[in-house]
């Protein structure tokens, strides 16, 4: 069975490809660099969901039959409080299309404050630890929880929820 991720970030990729390993040993999964048709920094669920399934429809297109998959962190106002919040989505190649959405925690108002002046999370969370490439290992949420919950450990569990829910229906 072919699927396709809709991004090569490393996180994201290694996430899709342990869940699948587990759950659909028979997979080929391949990589492609897609457009979310969202802003650079989503905010908001509504909006992060949709990057999410539009990177899974554009993955999906690239390799024929395949399933696309595609995974979105953006941010949320909740009571005033700026939250990391991500999606995923999964399309079959009849169009039928699964989301989930995954944890979410506070960010720091310093954050909260450059991404509402128009900072990418990523850059800000870079910026706030003085470091480079944390999108690429733990993400803004393995920063902030220690590394009790790495970005890639996120995205399996969003993974899970979405294979989870493509077995049921192919079981129903």
């Amino acid at each position: 069975m072919d699927f396709v991720i809709g991004s090569k970030n490393h996180a994201k990729v290694s996430a899709v490809r342990k869940v699948l390993e587990l759950h659909q040993p028979e997979f080929h999964l391949h990589e492609a660099k897609v457009p979310s048709g969202v802003k650079d920094q989503p905010f908001g669920d509504e909006e992060t969901r949709q990057g999410a399934i539009n990177r899974a429809k554009n993955a999906a297109v690239t390799v024929d039959g395949a399933i696309g998959i595609g995974l979105e962190g953006g941010v949320r106002m909740l009571d005033g409080q700026l939250f990391v919040c991500n999606w995923g989505a999964l399309v079959l190649p009849d169009q039928t299309v699964f989301t989930a959405g995954g944890a979410q925690i506070p960010l720091p108002d310093e954050i909260a404050e450059e991404l509402h002046k128009g900072q990418e999370l990523s850059e800000a969370v870079d910026t706030y630890f003085n470091a480079r490439g944390i999108k690429h290992s733990g993400g803004a949420m393995g920063m902030f929880t220690a590394h009790a919950v790495n970005r890639d450990a996120l995205f399996e569990h969003v993974m899970l929820l979405l294979i989870g829910q493509m077995n049921y229906e192919r079981q129903k």
